[in-house]
């Protein structure tokens, strides 16, 4: 009993810092269903003749639905291919074999380097390979991350080894040892594959501009763009498109919160 009285405080101060973090997503729901002011002084707590008329405005006065299905097509193709080709990378480097090191400081080299300077060459071999203006282009760059790979490598590090070994001498060949034995096994890093990649993928902007010249291949930050420049008064309505841009996200997170934690957490303390 002593230890419970003890521990009210810490919940009282985490659930007040809670508060305060969803005081952004509460106002930006306010203003999507009230279209007030926000510069307004003193501002109002409770939204004012609260209705959904800006929601219906972004449905119909653009091609919402079709900027959303592009979105989620490509962050599809994204989720998919990340865990393929992070899982075989994360599964060679548990192996010890020469230059691993190497290797190891290349990957963290790179994670130092931003897009932006490697978008032109990027641009340059996606023309190559004909993918502009396609959805295996939009998702090309987003394939594959180097902290998804080293969150791989971590959850595979704690699989047993007698595991793999007993496979092997089962005549288990790699490429199945990595999806029916050690995959199964990764749920929290495979959850964290998934919300990384969804979130880096859907919020997408500066790749989609430069590849994109169809107007019905645009997601939805490029609908974004396109909206703010066809309306005037866009206060109540661009909340409204924050709103409906941001639900998949939310949703995604929610479904996997507790294993995208223990993910981060097993990435941070593996070696």
């Amino acid at each position: 009993m002593m230890r419970k009285n003890r521990t009210w405080p810490i919940h009282l101060a985490l659930i007040t810092i809670s508060m305060v973090m969803l005081i952004p997503f509460y106002w930006v729901l306010k203003t999507s269903v009230a279209g007030e002011n926000i510069f307004a002084y003193p501002p109002s707590i409770l939204p004012k003749d609260p209705h959904v008329f800006f929601f219906v405005d972004v449905w119909y006065f653009i091609p919402f639905v079709r900027y959303f299905f592009n979105s989620i097509f490509v962050v599809t193709i994204v989720i998919a291919l990340n865990l393929v080709f992070n899982a075989m990378a994360g599964y060679a480097l548990t192996k010890n074999f020469r230059g691993k090191k190497v290797v190891m400081l290349l990957l963290l080299s790179c994670m130092m380097i931003p897009f932006q300077a490697t978008i032109i060459p990027a641009y340059l071999v996606t023309a190559k390979m004909g993918l502009l203006n396609s959805y295996i282009g939009l998702a090309l760059p987003e394939l594959s991350h180097i902290i998804c790979i080293l969150i791989f490598k971590a959850s595979f590090d704690a699989v047993p080894k007698s595991l793999v070994e007993a496979a092997r001498i089962d005549g288990v060949p790699e490429w199945k040892i990595i999806f029916k034995v050690m995959l199964p096994l990764s749920k929290s890093a495979i959850a964290t594959n998934v919300i990384l990649s969804f979130i880096w993928s859907w919020n997408q902007l500066l790749w989609p501009l430069i590849i994109i010249r169809d107007t019905e291949m645009q997601t939805i930050p490029l609908g974004l763009s396109y909206f703010l420049s066809y309306f005037e008064d866009t206060t109540g309505a661009l909340y409204a498109f924050c709103v409906m841009a941001l639900v998949p996200t939310i949703f995604v997170f929610l479904l996997a919160q507790r294993q995208f934690i223990e993910g981060l957490t097993s990435g941070a303390t593996k070696e």
